[in-house]
């Protein structure tokens, strides 16, 4: 057996417990498992892999496969969710949410205008530092991560799952800090203003399972995962 059988097959074996546990949920997200099953492999296309709803790109119904571009924005409406791939960095974009990805002096910024995300990043990403989170309160910079944001207009939440960030606070860039964590060690809240720009907060709303599979898009697996190739 070759390498990228048994790749294969430790994918095939992992997606099938945690569907068999109902951990990666129904509808969309599952879909996604199953689609990976029947092909064989896992996709790792650019472009939308997986819509729900309302979702658009610009002023463009979303579809699979379409691509998203430098200077274009996704938008999920109520009940909307798109997993997409951008390179080697995968995105699992929730309802009520609005990204833009843009570009500026071989910096890639990702804008956060409002609403919530799941993203991993290829771990290329670590030497090159050339891509940045914008929200309304916090730049953050990121090398080889997985990280979970909501992002409101006097707030945001980070959670670092794993990987290196350098978080800055707009109202404050003096107080910024450079975080590390193994799995899900020191999730914030980054204020807009206040004496304490960053305040520890707790998990919510997003899962290893829902990690699990978007590295598994991009052929990779989480550091945290016990079992098959890791990041």
């Amino acid at each position: 057996m070759n390498k990228q059988e048994i790749e294969h097959l430790a994918r095939r074996e992992a997606l099938l417990k945690l569907a068999a546990t109902g951990a990666l949920g129904a509808g969309g997200i599952l879909g996604l498992v199953r689609d990976a099953l029947s092909a064989g492999s896992l996709p790792a296309t650019p472009g939308f892999r997986r819509l729900k709803g309302p979702v658009g790109v610009d002023n463009t119904r979303a579809s699979i496969g379409l691509n998203i571009k430098m200077g274009q924005t996704v938008m999920t409406g109520e009940g909307g969710e798109a997993v997409y791939l951008i390179g080697p960095d995968a995105f699992l974009q929730r309802e009520k949410t609005k990204i833009t990805f843009d570009e500026s002096g071989g910096v890639q910024v990702m804008r956060i205008i409002t609403g919530s995300v799941l993203s991993v990043f290829g771990k290329g990403r670590e030497k090159a530092r050339n891509l940045q989170i914008s929200t309304t309160t916090a730049t953050i910079g990121i090398r080889g991560t997985g990280c979970y944001i909501e992002a409101e207009e006097a707030r945001t939440y980070f959670c670092l799952c794993y990987g290196e960030a350098e978080v800055t606070p707009k109202g404050d860039p003096k107080q910024k800090e450079l975080i590390e964590t193994k799995h899900h060690d020191h999730p914030i809240y980054i204020n807009a203003a206040g004496g304490r720009m960053m305040a520890p907060a707790t998990v919510i709303n997003h899962t290893d399972a829902e990690l699990i599979l978007l590295e598994n898009s991009v052929g990779r697996w989480p550091p945290f995962y016990g079992g098959g190739l890791r990041y």
